[in-house]
This record gives C-alpha cells, sequence and structure tokens, in this order.
C-alpha cells in the first residue's frame, strides 16, 4: 500500500519548525548559564541544526506545494533526520559538559 506523498511532509512540517525553536530556545538558555568553551561549540552546533530544521520545513512545504513532490519530501526527511541526529549528540555533548 502507497502513502500519499503529502503524509510524511504534513508531519514533517509542523515538527521542524517546532525544532527550529526548541533549538535556539536551548542556545540561548547555553548562552545565559555561561557554560564555557565546550558549550560553546554545543550551541553552534544547535544553531546549524536550527538550519537544518529550517531546510527540512521549507523542503515539505514545497513538496506539499508542487509536483512531483517525491524528491523534495526525500530531501526534507533526510534533513529532518540529520537534524535529530545532531540534536541528540549535542544534547549528550551538553549532558557530559554539565557533570
Amino acid at each position: 500500500m502507497r502513502h500519499d506523498s503529502r503524509d510524511l511532509a504534513g508531519h514533517i512540517l509542523p515538527t521542524s519548525a517546532t525544532m527550529v525553536g526548541v533549538c535556539m530556545t536551548v542556545v540561548s538558555i547555553i548562552q545565559l548559564l555561561h557554560l564555557g568553551d565546550f558549550a560553546t561549540l554545543v550551541d553552534r552546533f544547535l544553531a546549524i541544526d536550527s538550519l537544518l530544521f529550517l531546510l527540512s520545513a521549507v523542503l515539505s512545504y514545497l513538496s506539499l506545494r508542487r509536483r512531483p513532490a517525491e524528491a523534495l519530501e526525500a530531501h526534507a526527511d533526510l534533513a529532518f533526520m540529520t537534524g535529530l541526529t545532531v540534536m541528540a549528540v549535542c544534547s549528550v555533548l551538553l549532558a557530559f559538559s554539565l557533570v
């Protein structure tokens, strides 16, 4: 059974937009806490990560608007999964920098 290509993009768009906000919130909190050089590196990665989520949101939006949508949706999915991976790595690095 093949799913409509708009199904995945419809989920990626709001989630990736939310993740941009999450990344920027964590960057702001790190800046307020003055956690040192290592945390500055993590917040730079999170700032780049927010751009990955923004790219994912834009690509998923375009895939909802254009036909054929499969290629755009695949790129949106890749950007989203890469962003999640970077965020998970940053979370672990930040957790160990606080110890």
